[in-house]
């Protein structure tokens, strides 16, 4: 591989309140072996993405941390270039154990500093965010870690997050595609300066109801996907579409050449449903 391909020159960069600027887009790798995620990685560095999803918990934080390593994205110019966000295990919160984890993470990855840690899941029922977040404002300061994130938290997790740090986190990430929009959580993040980051994007293709989408697909020329991935920039959400292929990782970057007409996005608006696809934060844990 060892090629240096420059990051797609559509995708936008969205400034945090803290000042770090975060690619729309970037790759997810959920439910990718550690062999398997290496050349996934590799294919989308290759096609342009500079931004990279990962977590312990995905279990192949080695893998992803081999294709850096094998692209020269894991030192210099390159590292500079690209995106790196991984997170903390739920079984691995509080203060010395998320120490502990960070610097096995940084080892699996092969790198110096990730640009963000994200606490997975808020684990209401057994609370340890304000002693993890501690930990994390350490690494902060040592300059191992560059912004600090927080996946799944409600309101009432952020509101208690920053009763006890006195800070919020600089993104969000939850579930949010067209038929769970969370629209209560993206209202209290907008308010808080808290960006939005959206995975199961595409909520694993259940969003194509009642041929909505399928229509707004054929009137441009594109794919159902593409359409919901548009819908989601231009809200301004980042997105991490998962892909393990590079005809499809290339197709989720193409998102810049149409533009969705105020119709048809109030009609993706529409479709907003009861229903998630994922798990519940209230009672789920990513061990």
């Amino acid at each position: 591989m060892g090629t240096h391909s420059e990051q797609h020159p559509d995708i936008p960069l969205i400034t945090l309140h803290d000042g770090t600027r975060i690619p729309q887009i970037g790759l997810g790798v959920l439910r990718i072996d550690d062999e398997g995620v290496v050349p996934v990685v590799e294919s989308a560095l290759e096609v342009g993405y500079r931004h990279i999803d990962g977590a312990a918990g995905y279990n192949n934080e080695k893998g992803v941390g081999r294709a850096l390593a094998a692209t020269g994205y894991n030192t210099g110019e390159q590292r500079a270039s690209l995106w790196m966000t991984t997170k903390l295990r739920d079984s691995e919160q509080g203060y010395d154990s998320a120490m502990r984890a960070f610097d096995r993470s940084l080892e699996l990855l092969q790198l110096d500093y990730v640009d963000m840690y994200m606490i997975h899941w808020p684990t209401p029922f057994d609370w340890r965010s304000g002693e993890t977040w501690k930990a994390f404002r350490a690494l902060r300061d040592e300059g191992r870690v560059r912004t600090l994130g927080v996946c799944n938290f409600m309101p009432e997790h952020l509101d208690r997050l920053f009763d006890e740090t006195g800070e919020y986190p600089t993104v969000n990430q939850i579930e949010l595609h067209p038929t769970w929009q969370q629209r209560d959580v993206v209202a209290y993040c907008r308010t808080h300066g808290i960006a939005v980051e959206a995975y199961s994007p595409m909520a694993r293709g259940a969003d194509l109801a009642n041929g909505v989408v399928e229509r707004i697909a054929a009137a441009h020329g594109v794919t159902p996907a593409q359409v919901i991935l548009r819908w989601h920039i231009e809200n301004g959400t980042i997105i991490i579409p998962k892909s393990v292929h590079a005809e499809r990782q290339r197709e989720n970057l193409d998102l810049f050449g149409f533009a969705l007409t105020p119709e048809e996005h109030a009609q993706i608006d529409a479709l907003d449903g009861p229903t998630r696809a994922g798990h519940d934060p209230m009672t789920f844990t990513y061990a």
